[in-house]
């Protein structure tokens, strides 16, 4: 970005978000392709975007396209104006028809459009196009009655007629009338298939002379560097403002974690804080019980899994469990054998109190 401080120009570099492109990338003495390149390599999002603007840097590439349009959509449907290509001045022998419009290399605004009447002055012109070192495109003059500006903006469609009042033949060169008209079915159609090239042109604006026979004639096409035309400028400055801005809520936007939750905290770098995580997911949250509800058989599974985890802990296999009533590593003894004589004997006394003497 160029800054003028104190009368010298100083250079300020920046790595912009999103870009807005509303000149021409090529022009009359101005060229800045090195920029665009600079803006496709730090891969800079734009409106339009940055293929379809390096294609519209020489206007017979664009024009070839507008002919495979027309091989598709049929000449009644897509009435291009016939035009020759020179590479260059070497081929420029004689024209078909005069009068001719030649127009010498890229350039906009009626720059290097001349009308030549006669073979003469086609051959002058021949000789400069070669000192130019440059090509040349020459298409017939029609001696239009007014032209039409067909523009799309986003999905805003307008159509203008310019008629010019200052007397040359270049109807955007000098006074001219301008009105809004109502847009046609086939303006839109046309308009509509022309946003489809070189991957989709969010603005873009067609350029057709109405002759005075009536016929209509589509001379070129213009990107997102069009001329805002008649009272509605303002207007279609909030379209286009509103386009960008809608992009750059789709580009731009920040990027958050699914479901908007929270990232977790990361643990304290300290080495008591990396034990503490680690004991947190070793020992179960579960809270302990009453002390109400504490039972031996409780008791009991603790014990055994104290003691089965020091011993997996010693690298042992635990030992048995000891069973009820009985201390560990004592032989359990054979029980005493009972009376029997004694229980028949009470036994006998029970029932002869409930039967009588047997």
């Amino acid at each position: 970005m160029a800054v003028m401080r104190g009368g010298t120009r100083v250079g300020r570099s920046f790595r912009p978000d999103f870009l807005l492109v509303r000149q021409n990338l090529r022009d009359a003495g101005e060229d800045y392709k090195k920029l665009l390149l600079a803006l496709k390599f730090g891969g800079v999002p734009s409106i339009n975007n940055l293929n379809a603007v390096y294609n519209f840097q020489d206007k017979p590439w664009v024009f070839g396209h507008l002919v495979q349009l027309q091989r598709r959509l049929g000449k009644e449907n897509f009435p291009l104006i016939d035009q020759t290509f020179y590479p260059d001045h070497r081929e420029m022998i004689m024209a078909t028809k005069f009068p001719v419009v030649i127009k010498i290399g890229h350039a906009h605004s009626g720059l290097g459009k001349v009308k030549v009447d006669n073979i003469n002055d086609f051959q002058d012109m021949a000789s400069v196009v070669a000192v130019s070192d440059t090509y040349c495109t020459v298409e017939p003059y029609i001696d239009s009655k007014y032209d039409i500006h067909v523009q799309k903006i986003g999905v805003n469609y307008k159509a203008f007629m310019r008629k010019s009042i200052s007397g040359s033949w270049k109807t955007n060169i000098g006074s001219a009338m301008l009105e809004q008209i109502t847009m046609p079915d086939r303006y839109k159609m046309w308009i509509d298939e022309v946003s489809d090239l070189f991957g989709g042109l969010d603005i873009c604006a067609l350029e057709v002379v109405v002759g005075k026979d009536g016929r209509e004639f589509i001379i070129e096409v213009n990107d997102s560097a069009l001329t805002l035309l008649g009272d509605s400028q303002e207007e279609d400055r909030r379209h286009i403002a509103d386009l960008v801005t809608s992009r750059m809520q789709a580009i731009c936007r920040p990027r958050t974690p699914p479901g908007n939750m929270e990232e977790p905290v990361p643990p304290p770098v300290g080495p008591r804080g990396i034990l503490g995580s680690l004991s947190s997911l070793t020992h179960s949250e579960t809270p302990p019980p009453a002390p109400d509800q504490v039972s031996l058989s409780s008791i009991g599974r603790r014990e055994s899994q104290t003691s089965q985890s020091s011993t997996v802990s010693s690298g042992r296999l635990p030992d048995p469990p000891p069973r009820p009533f009985q201390r560990q590593g004592s032989q359990q003894s054979n029980p005493p054998p009972e009376d029997t004589e004694d229980t028949m004997k009470n036994l006998r006394k029970t029932f002869a109190g409930i039967f009588g003497d047997m």
